[in-house]
């Protein structure tokens, strides 16, 4: 056998021991199953948040601590940089600022707002249900190395939302949620600290309309 001959069978064997010792592609269906296992066994789900807003030439950070309960109940507490209130118990959601003279309500069933999809996130989750076209997204890297990112289209929102890129922990938690709108802004949710079936009152999720305070009924504000 020839020199070259040798060099060839050695670059082919080389491959072949790379390709065989390679790690396999991610399976995107695997992942989804693996989220909507995590979420759908759990009754609660206490997380803290970071809230980033990029649009019309401006960029907004807010953060605080969002709640979750079956079913459909969530709310969000936001204390920096200011106080807000977002909840919902399954039939209305309510926006409040404390302190201010109205609060808004909604129908959940009429309600247009980037948040409501995460509430029933826990119990009835198939995120490739969900998700249109839901398939890894190489192209974005994760804020956490082990992390793996999806993209999808949100069916509920497909005339409002261009994108959504979800990162997915090694645990198979959301760490991340960043919505592309078709007008070019971005909302980007990053959640820590997530505690699972924490013990959460119903209480927790019903607004009372404090004193003065007039109850508007339209789509919600942020």
């Amino acid at each position: 056998m020839d020199l070259n001959s040798i060099l060839r069978n050695f670059v082919i064997l080389g491959l072949a021991t790379a390709l065989a010792s390679a790690s396999p592609a991610p399976d995107v269906h695997a992942i989804a199953h693996a989220v909507d296992e995590r979420y759908n066994h759990l009754r609660s789900l206490q997380a803290e948040f970071t809230e980033i807003y990029r649009g019309a030439g401006m960029e907004r950070t807010e953060s605080g601590t969002l709640w979750l309960k079956k079913p459909g109940k969530m709310r969000w507490e936001y204390r920096s940089p200011r106080e807000k209130l977002f909840l919902s118990d399954g039939k209305d959601a309510w926006f409040y600022v404390p302190g201010e003279r109205q609060v808004r309500r909604t129908a959940v069933k009429k309600l247009d707002d980037l948040r409501s999809p995460l509430a029933f996130l826990l119990g009835k989750t198939k995120l490739e249900k969900e998700l249109q076209g839901l398939s890894l997204a190489p192209d974005v890297a994760p804020l956490a190395a082990g992390d793996m990112v999806l993209r999808g289209i949100p069916k509920s929102l497909a005339d409002r939302v261009r994108q959504v890129l979800l990162e997915i922990t090694p645990e198979h938690w959301i760490g991340r949620i960043l919505i592309e709108e078709v007008d070019g802004s971005t909302t980007d949710y990053r959640f820590s600290s997530q505690r699972e079936n924490v013990a959460v009152p119903d209480q927790r999720f019903h607004f009372t309309v404090p004193g003065g305070v007039e109850v508007i009924d339209g789509q919600l504000g942020q």
